[in-house]
């Protein structure tokens, strides 16, 4: 299959598998399904498992799983889509699930259950980054063609796939939550990028924080920290939508200055572009 083919398929997402097909739909016993051997989400939150058990408990599946036959085992069947569900429905204590059997192959398997995660915005920017990698190592997609599969830009897809060079502890830090996105590519190819990650979680640094330190800035730093914590809060919570630094400066009154930075023209005509559409 073409790769244009395979954008076409694969941009509808797991839409186009379950529309239409409640004729299809089943229930299984929760024995006979097991986890999906592509699945790029690894890291499954107790606390969120016990939260949507109880949800189950009250109101039933609402989504059915959508699986495949087993290649080794005819009675068992292997999820695409839904593994957090299963496991929740398990904490339910159910017997049956219901779900949509799909005849797939292993490519069709890992391609829909990488694109399903991402456009959930469901995993975190590790297993994030593992996935699209996996779409291009295996399946010969370029960040191009991925960024329009699921709808992120290129700049997004690059710097996630960043995040894979830095040290395996600190990647385990993102994938823990101790460490976010935004912390993680402002430590990329720095040399002592673990010895930063842990003063990130042991003093609360800010991403302006850690840019600072890492350019050797130490006057910037004690200018940052003096910052009050609603403004450190805007900067991450911005730095971590766009991908790329972020500064507020602040002024009298209420006036102030908001400082984006770009380390390459991609990232400053992939911003124009956003900006450029919000404002149509």
């Amino acid at each position: 299959m073409s790769v244009g083919a395979q954008r076409n398929r694969l941009g509808r997402g797991l839409a186009s598998l379950i529309s239409g097909a409640a004729e299809d739909q089943r229930s299984l016993p929760l024995a006979s399904i097991k986890p999906g051997r592509f699945n790029p989400r690894r890291n499954f939150l107790q606390a969120q498992l016990d939260e949507l058990a109880s949800s189950i408990r009250e109101r039933g599946l609402v989504q059915p799983l959508v699986v495949r036959p087993s290649l080794s085992d005819a009675e068992s069947f292997e999820i695409v889509a839904g593994e957090r569900r299963w496991r929740a429905a398990q904490l339910a204590n159910l017997h049956q699930v219901p779900v949509i059997v799909r005849e797939l192959t292993d490519q069709e398997a890992v391609e829909l259950a990488i694109i399903e995660n991402v456009q959930r915005e469901d995993l975190n920017a590790i297993e994030e980054g593992e996935g699209y990698k996996l779409l291009m190592d295996g399946h010969g997609y370029t960040q191009e063609d991925l960024a329009k599969v699921i709808g992120k830009s290129r700049s997004h897809l690059a710097n996630t796939l960043r995040l894979l060079k830095l040290p395996h502890r600190v990647q385990e830090m993102v994938r823990s939550g101790q460490l976010s996105a935004g912390h993680a590519r402002a430590l990329i190819g720095r040399a002592d990028a673990e010895a930063l990650a842990l003063r990130i979680v042991n003093e609360g640094l800010t991403v302006r924080d850690i840019e600072a330190l890492t350019q050797e800035k130490s006057p910037n730093l004690k200018r940052s920290r003096s910052k009050d914590a609603d403004t450190r809060a805007a900067e991450a919570e911005l730095s971590e939508a766009l991908g790329l630094g972020v500064e507020i400066k602040k002024g009298k009154g209420e006036k102030g200055e908001l400082r984006i930075r770009y380390t390459t023209l991609d990232q400053l005509e992939d911003l124009r572009q956003r900006l450029l559409r919000r404002s149509r």
